[in-house]
């Protein structure tokens, strides 16, 4: 099976690499748009400031491509973030796959959300053999509210998105790289897909 990670300077993406090489998979690292569109699947990662990884994607034109890719994606973090119509950070405009606006957390709790959360009201063979309440890791400081594409929820200040999902493409708010063996099982799953 050929994954490709979406390699565009934003992403902890050797995290993730190593996440699929434990589960017998090579990705390939790339921002290559033929490489892309080629891929059996495709990982979308983030870490970091939205504008500013937004505009990586726009000098390399993935922020025209992505939107019209066919197989399967998985936006993971900030990734799943700027697959939303905008974010509150930077006023940044997203790509417009998920119909919600990213917002940020009240000061009211500690930001950024760092470590395990659970994810609840699951849905779609993403989590297929997950339980409710499992425990996901999770480091942001934003957060899509709950839409009609939400298909796992998460409590921090208020009930959020912890993950997404709309035709093709599926985002996770939490890491499943870095969340045990439940987000291999995430990962798995969407290879299944």
């Amino acid at each position: 099976m050929n994954i490709t990670i979406i390699d565009y300077g934003a992403g902890n993406i050797q995290s993730i690499k190593f996440a699929f090489q434990r589960i017998g998979i090579n990705p390939e690292l790339t921002h290559n748009a033929e490489l892309i569109m080629k891929a059996d699947k495709v990982i979308f990662p983030g870490v970091g400031e939205a504008s500013s990884a937004m505009h990586k994607l726009e000098a390399t034109g993935l922020d025209v491509l992505i939107p019209k890719l066919k197989q399967p994606v998985l936006g993971i973090c900030l990734g799943m973030q700027l697959m939303c119509n905008a974010s509150e950070e930077g006023a940044t405009k997203g790509l417009g796959i998920f119909d919600v606006d990213v917002k940020k957390f009240s000061n009211k709790v500690k930001v950024p959300q760092i470590g395990w959360n659970q994810i609840s009201d699951l849905k779609t063979p993403l989590f297929n053999e997950i339980s409710e309440k499992e425990y996901m890791y999770l480091v942001h400081s934003f957060y899509a509210p709950i839409c009609s594409e939400t298909i796992a929820t998460s409590n921090y200040e208020l009930d959020y998105s912890s993950a997404l999902h709309k035709d093709n493409f599926y985002g996770t708010q939490f890491h499943p790289e870095k969340s045990s063996l439940a987000g291999q099982r995430v990962l798995e799953n969407f290879l299944k897909l």
